[in-house]
């Protein structure tokens, strides 16, 4: 036996099998190996350190390679929801015939880089269109000028810059003679129904047809029969009651009522919902909704309630900071990543 193997009994030098002689001088170790030995150093590292040293090794490379197969699992599961999302996505906006007819419908209503102002800006360049048919719903904080754009379409107000049209006229320099020509294509539902209180309401909404038409006076009861019909009152039995008998909920159906009485191609809300429980909300929604479905009337509407919104709305429009942050689907808004948007939105789903 070698005196080196009898000075180290045990001291293995893994990795260097066939050089146990030498005494670590002449030997395969590396140099360094070699001087810390002659400086009285460590000896080199034992078999049981190599062990340990390796499996730490081998325990970090299996960490490592099972945090990357994660992150490859998350980055193909990520992948295929997209993919799965796109799809969805592209069968909800595939071109039906019914979506293609209504992109080539006409647009009833247009405002055009409208600004207004009252001594500080109300509106900034707004642009949207409201298509025969549709219904758009204007949605946005309190003082962001929804109503403003109800009265600049029914010419009660003038932008200082920028078009109104209705059916491709200008409304804007009209007189005002010819603007309430315009007004007749129009039917108005305003916040709180605002009924006339000493008529009954037989004679609310017979009022804009002995108003506007050379009705007789069975034409005219008729009419109103039918449109009272239409939004669920049966007319014998609220015909000859005041405004002051009828819950919320029945005189803002009396105010949409009067509001078609004339058969209007466009339809203007202003907060049809507001003050109203959940179930007479839903009640007036889908009275809005029956109206665009069975007359195509074309409607914008004023609304706080973004969730009506989202049911009533073939379009949707998101006043913000006097613009319009959001013009599109209610489905597009709901995907839409604009922070603004996903504020205001409030995780609704």
């Amino acid at each position: 036996m070698m005196a080196g193997d009898d000075e180290n009994p045990g001291r293995g030098r893994g990795g260097n099998g066939g050089n146990a002689g030498g005494g670590g001088v002449g030997n395969d170790e590396p140099a360094d190996t070699g001087a810390d030995t002659e400086r009285g150093g460590a000896p080199p590292k034992d078999a049981e350190e190599d062990t340990d040293s390796t499996g730490r090794a081998s325990f970090k490379r299996r960490t490592e390679d099972r945090a990357r197969d994660k992150k490859a699992k998350e980055v193909r599961s990520a992948i295929r929801k997209e993919l799965a999302s796109d799809e969805t996505h592209d069968d909800a906006q595939a071109d039906t015939p019914d979506e293609i007819a209504a992109a080539k419908k006409p647009a009833v209503i247009a405002l055009q880089d409208v600004s207004l102002a009252f001594d500080v800006p109300v509106l900034e360049k707004i642009s949207f269109e409201a298509r025969e048919g549709e219904t758009v719903v204007i949605v946005g904080e309190s003082g962001t000028g929804k109503s403003t754009i109800l009265k600049l379409i029914l010419r009660l107000l003038v932008p200082d810059e920028g078009r109104v049209l209705i059916d491709d006229e200008d409304v804007t320099p009209l007189s005002f003679e010819d603007a309430l020509k315009v007004r007749q294509k129009m039917g108005m539902v305003f916040q709180g129904a605002a009924l006339f209180d000493s008529m009954t309401v037989f004679e609310n909404v017979a009022y804009p047809l002995r108003e506007h038409t050379d009705m007789t006076e069975d034409e005219i009861e008729e009419r109103v029969r039918e449109k009272l019909g239409f939004v669920d009152l049966e007319p014998d039995e609220v015909m000859d009651k005041l405004p002051a008998e009828l819950s919320g909920g029945m005189k803002k159906r009396v105010g949409v009522a009067r509001g078609i009485a004339n058969n209007p191609e466009i339809m203007l809300y202003d907060e049809p919902t507001s003050g109203l429980d959940p179930l007479t909300t839903a009640t007036i929604t889908r009275l809005i909704k029956k109206l665009q479905m069975e007359l195509g009337v074309t409607s914008v509407v004023v609304s706080h309630d973004i969730r009506s919104a989202k049911w009533m709305g073939t379009k949707i429009a998101v006043l913000h900071d006097h613009k319009i942050a959001f013009f599109g689907t209610p489905e597009d808004m709901i995907a839409c990543e604009d922070e603004y948007i996903k504020d205001f939105l409030g995780g609704l789903g």
